[in-house]
């Protein structure tokens, strides 16, 4: 494989661990996804060795889980034990966390102002999200029903999704704690990670796996994509 023409997306569900290394050097494998590795790596400005090497390296693991071969209906199981629950569980307490710190640490110039608030929009926004898919794609996709207006709509709310990702970078200087910080705040940063790696991972699996017609024909393609 090439993998510098591959697209990170791709790469991201072909090779396992291949999202660890993208987190490691920020490049974005899910709303991102379509720039091709060498694309990625130019736009921010680094340099190809070390990112080929960590994933030649990585080819020679199988991976854990190949999606691509797996059912639609059992990938969205998946997807709503492993994401949607998980989702549910993470940003109520996030966002208390959140206003904890800012309210101990308004008077520190690290302090990031805004965050709860951010989470909340986000809480919102995902919840709306999760229940479109859960009451009106996902049925359709277990019967083999590919509705391109649906997939659209939900493809953009991922970009949306991504876009609030920047602005929770920005709002705490790409998750990074300021020197001393206390153990809530250390919580705090520790969760929005793992947070964003899984809504990255999760935006992952649908646009390039899941949203996928399969190409043996079993699906169907609704009046919409005509």
């Amino acid at each position: 494989m090439q993998l510098l023409t591959q697209p990170l997306g791709k790469l991201a569900t072909q090779i396992s661990g291949a999202t660890r290394v993208f987190h490691q050097y920020k490049l974005d494998f899910c709303c991102g996804g379509q720039l091709s590795l060498a694309e990625a790596l130019q736009k921010r400005g680094l340099e190809t060795g070390p990112v080929l090497a960590a994933l030649e390296a990585l080819q020679q693991k199988p991976l854990a889980k190949d999606w691509r071969q797996a059912p639609a209906h059992e990938l969205i199981d998946y997807i709503l034990q492993r994401y949607h629950d998980k989702h549910r569980q993470q940003l109520p307490e996030l966002i208390r966390l959140a206003r904890r710190v800012e309210h101990v640490h308004s008077d520190s110039p690290d302090c990031p102002t805004g965050l709860a608030d951010q989470l909340d929009a986000m809480l919102q926004e995902l919840e709306s999200h999760m229940q479109k898919e859960e009451q009106i794609l996902f049925p359709m996709l277990r019967q083999g029903i590919y509705p391109a207006g649906p997939i659209h709509v939900m493809q953009q709310e991922h970009l949306q999704h991504g876009d609030e990702l920047e602005k929770l970078d920005s709002l705490t200087d790409g998750i990074r704690l300021p020197l001393g910080a206390c153990n809530t705040w250390t919580a705090l940063y520790l969760g929005l990670r793992e947070l964003k790696e899984d809504l990255m991972e999760h935006i992952l699996l649908e646009n390039e796996i899941l949203f996928v017609q399969p190409a043996h024909g079993d699906g169907i393609c609704c009046g919409s994509c005509q």
